[in-house]
């Protein structure tokens, strides 16, 4: 009888054991699966723009969301979605007052519609060079127009360059102010590039940008201006024979924020986003010099679109015709660091070289 019970306290320790076992494992699953919950309070970051992954802006986007999950440990995860696939750049401002996502990338001519002063950066000719655009972006000016928006929830973090916009066409050559004159022009919606196109005699017309592709091949446009690299990326000279190398305008891009979210962030995740930002608009700098150079070589090797060189000529053509578009601006305009800047880049455009 004795055996019997000893017997069976054996089996009942066994079978305790075998129980007892998997919750003791059960216990560390709990704790790691507490440690993993941790993580669902992960800083998200929506980050909506409208232009291919390999553009500038881009490249530089997904560079700021690598560069954001160092610098915080993980802790800040950007989601990138390009393409408009979120957002139109018709759309993605109030998208961004709503806080329905946190980060956009709009260019500067999309800002025109908040404040007439972002026409600066749609002047004609505003830049001589790629040392010009470093210069005024991270300089006076830059501040300026990055603390535009506060009392409307949006906080401006960066000035990125995509560099100098280049003209094309499906009609022929564009060489001078008359080699405009009449043709249809897809444009962004700026009222100073919507007159520097009047001044040259064409007809502006303002569409988002990704419906650029589908109406050029639709003859729905003669011409337009871009940058070499969206040119490139979107293969826009499937649809234009002629493209001319102006550097008649600027295309850059304002990194914004929702100012409500931001300031819900800790202080030491906001230096850290500060510091991510400061390096990546670093990087895009350079990184837009060299992608618009190589890509135009490949259009070069690729493509049978005819390439034209403004020449020092035809440029004082260009530059006395659009002249007037100055004027304009400056008439809307009371900020007087802005102003001066002007009165000194007109004085500079009417010396000969």
């Amino acid at each position: 009888m004795k055996y019997l019970i000893g017997s069976c306290l054996v089996v009942l320790g066994l079978i305790f054991s075998l129980f007892f076992y998997p919750f003791q494992n059960a216990d560390h699953d709990v704790s790691y699966d507490d440690e993993q919950e941790g993580l669902s309070e992960q800083i998200v970051i929506k980050f909506s723009h409208v232009v291919a992954e390999n553009t500038p802006k881009g490249l530089a986007a997904q560079r700021f969301a690598q560069l954001a999950a160092e610098k915080t440990n993980g802790i800040v995860k950007v989601e990138v979605v390009p393409n408009g696939a979120l957002y139109t750049d018709e759309q993605e401002l109030e998208a961004l007052k709503n806080n329905d996502v946190q980060m956009i990338a709009p260019s500067l001519s999309k800002m025109t519609k908040l404040a007439p002063e972002w026409g600066l950066f749609d002047l004609p000719f505003l830049f001589e060079n790629d040392e010009d655009i470093e210069e005024i972006l991270s300089g006076k000016i830059s501040e300026r127009f990055l603390t535009l928006h506060t009392k409307e929830n949006i906080k401006g973090m960066a000035l990125w360059s995509n560099g100098f916009k280049q003209m094309t066409s499906n009609v022929h050559a564009l060489q001078v102010p008359d080699d405009f004159q009449g043709q249809r022009f897809r444009t962004m919606p700026s009222s100073i590039i919507e007159e520097q196109f009047q001044q040259l005699g064409a007809r502006p017309i303002s569409i988002p940008f990704d419906q650029l592709y589908t109406s050029l091949e639709q003859d729905k446009f003669d011409g337009q201006e871009n940058t070499i690299s969206n040119i490139y990326s979107r293969r826009l000279y499937e649809f234009q024979t002629n493209m001319t190398i102006s550097n008649h305008g600027f295309l850059g891009y304002v990194v914004l924020m929702n100012q409500n979210f931001w300031n819900s962030l800790p202080k030491d995740i906001q230096e850290s986003l500060i510091s991510a930002m400061k390096e990546t608009t670093e990087w895009m700098l350079d990184e837009s010099v060299k992608m618009n150079k190589e890509q135009l070589k490949l259009m070069k090797d690729e493509s049978t679109i005819d390439i034209h060189v403004l020449t020092s000529e035809e440029r004082a053509e260009w530059v006395e015709k659009l002249l007037p578009v100055y004027k304009t601006y400056q008439q809307g305009i009371t900020d007087e660091l802005i102003k001066n800047h002007i009165s000194a880049r007109i004085e500079e455009l009417e010396t000969p070289l």
